[in-house]
């Protein structure tokens, strides 16, 4: 079907008659008013004594006036006078008007009650009311005219011979409207079937779905366009189903765009204007499957770089790189010091205590042993650093040798009273060097005894690998443990790597206090951290 827009549109309907005088100002539509009894209408004494049927015999009976106006009229039949438009500058004159639409000014989305009894206001726009139309039509033959201009400002118009409605027994339908004639064809702008005439707006296509072009030139503010819900495809509108990347519940992907269902489960793409689905599409296990901007897709989780199908961790070169980077919650990260020759590797940090402590050693309940060989004190162990765990030798040595770091060891005792040791400086030399404890600064804490300092420059030993000096006897291996042991008989002040719950005290996770002579009871938790100073 083809439409067509208009500016304004006058109906209006005539018998052929001739001469009508002028009127006043415009009425409001509603109940008929007496001639006698109005104050505001223009009136004139007929040449007769009953009133005029239409505006035909307006202009009959007032010959002496041509000009257009307010007149009223009762038609054969209908109860009250009324009043009407009488236009007599076209085509003759003697037009009484039905409708006018000029400007907007006026809703014609009305009720049936509306339309039966007319709205609207005569000088502007309005309804007459099918009720006085239809006594209109039905008393004498009628010629239709309809008055058109467009938005150039061009006028235009089609005449209908033998236009009548019914009554509204029968719905006030149109019962004749005859034969057409006019110069309606030469001046409307017809569109294609699929598209509408309306203000020009932007545009989506098939296409490019997600973003609305501009096709309107600029000297024309209205155009044949797409309706809503369409679009364009080629030279002609479609639905969406009709474009070759439509997805349900989803609409129109654009081509080279892609679309993630709402639990990432699924994505599918257009390319080439082919829609192409892939059911096992999965995030990351580092990356969350969220809505951001209206649209799902996987999102790598703080910490992490990449497109939320790979994501890796940022550069970080300890726990106190990712405290700063406004990571701010205990857990695992991953780490890669400098120099280290291998990938990023995990690392538990713990964010209290001023944040950024690199976690290498702890205990807290013997579900891990430390009854192991070099290599594998060497590399660490276990595999998750979420619970007891030696972060591992080489590791620590390439951590505490990119910058000055200081140590904290806490400690809870088997009464739950906890402890700490503090030094402002911590630092171990390469397996080549057995991984010595090489650096160990000032000591502050609430144990009363510096229970390090005995250790300061020892090798690692382990049970296999005896590095403690003493000839007479195998610290590790006496010990069930690998540590920076010293050279006597006694082996250690702090054996934080002892056996758990060990129910001797020489060999457990045990303090010695040299001067008072006396051990600790076997410790509940330890835990040992470093932080850059």
């Amino acid at each position: 079907m083809e439409e067509f827009h208009l500016y304004s549109i006058i109906l209006k309907i005539t018998i052929f008659a001739s001469i009508a005088l002028n009127a006043a100002n415009s009425q409001e539509l509603g109940t008929p008013k007496s001639g006698g009894n109005n104050q505001e209408a223009s009136y004139f004494f007929y040449q007769r004594s009953e009133y005029p049927r239409d505006c035909a015999e307006v202009k009959a009976q007032c010959s002496n006036n041509n000009s257009s106006g307010v007149f009223v009229i009762r038609p054969e039949g209908f109860d009250e006078p009324f009043e009407v438009f009488c236009e007599n500058e076209v085509d003759g004159g003697g037009w009484t008007v039905i409708q006018r639409r000029v400007d907007g000014s006026i809703n014609f989305d009305r009720s049936w009650s509306d339309y039966k009894e007319g709205f609207g206001f005569l000088r502007s726009e309005f309804w007459i009311g099918n009720q006085k139309l239809s006594f209109l039509t039905n008393q004498k033959k009628y010629q239709l005219r309809i008055d058109f201009e467009n938005s150039a400002g061009s006028s235009f118009f089609a005449t209908y011979e033998g236009f009548r409605i019914s009554d509204e027994f029968s719905k006030f339908r149109i019962v004749s409207v005859g034969q057409s004639t006019g110069t309606v064809d030469s001046f409307i702008e017809t569109c294609p079937s699929n598209m509408v005439f309306k203000n020009c707006s932007c545009q989506t296509s098939c296409e490019n779905p997600d973003v609305c072009e501009d096709t309107c030139s600029a000297e024309d503010d209205e155009s044949c366009i797409c309706p809503g819900g369409y679009f364009i495809k080629g030279d002609t509108c479609v639905p969406p189903e009709a474009c070759g990347c439509y997805l349900t519940g989803r609409g129109v992907i654009p081509d080279g765009g892609s679309y993630v269902n709402d639990d990432c489960t699924e994505r599918c793409s257009c390319e080439s204007g082919t829609l192409i689905c892939d059911s096992s599409f999965r995030c990351d296990a580092n990356a969350v499957c969220e809505e951001r901007s209206d649209t799902f897709g996987c999102h790598c989780r703080e910490g992490f770089e990449g497109d939320g199908e790979n994501c890796t961790r940022n550069d970080f070169t300890d726990c106190y790189d990712v405290y700063t980077s406004g990571l701010r919650n205990d857990g695992v990260y991953n780490i890669k010091p400098a120099g280290w020759p291998g990938s990023e590797f995990e690392v538990y940090c713990e964010m209290s205590n001023g944040g950024g402590w690199t976690v290498f050693q702890r205990r807290q309940d013997g579900s891990v042993g430390f009854y192991r060989n070099w290599n594998i004190y060497k590399n660490g162990f276990p595999d998750t650093a979420t619970g007891e765990l030696w972060l591992g030798n080489e590791k620590l040595y390439y951590l505490t040798n990119q910058k000055s770091y200081k140590m904290r060891i806490d400690l809870v005792n088997r009464d739950g009273v906890s402890y700490n040791l503090n030094y402002d400086a911590f630092r171990i030399n390469n397996e080549a060097n057995n991984y010595r404890l090489e650096t160990l600064g000032s000591f502050t804490g609430n144990t009363g005894y510096d229970y390090m300092a005995y250790h300061r420059r020892r090798g690692f030993s382990t049970h296999v690998v005896d590095n403690d000096g003493y000839y007479y006897h195998h610290c590790g291996a006496k010990l069930h443990s690998g540590w920076w042991y010293n050279d006597n008989n006694h082996c250690y002040d702090a054996n934080l790597n002892g056996v758990y719950n060990s129910s001797k005290s020489v060999n457990g996770v045990a303090l010695y206090n040299r001067g008072a002579n006396t051990y600790t009871s076997s410790l509940r938790f330890t835990e040992m951290k470093i932080r850059p100073v």
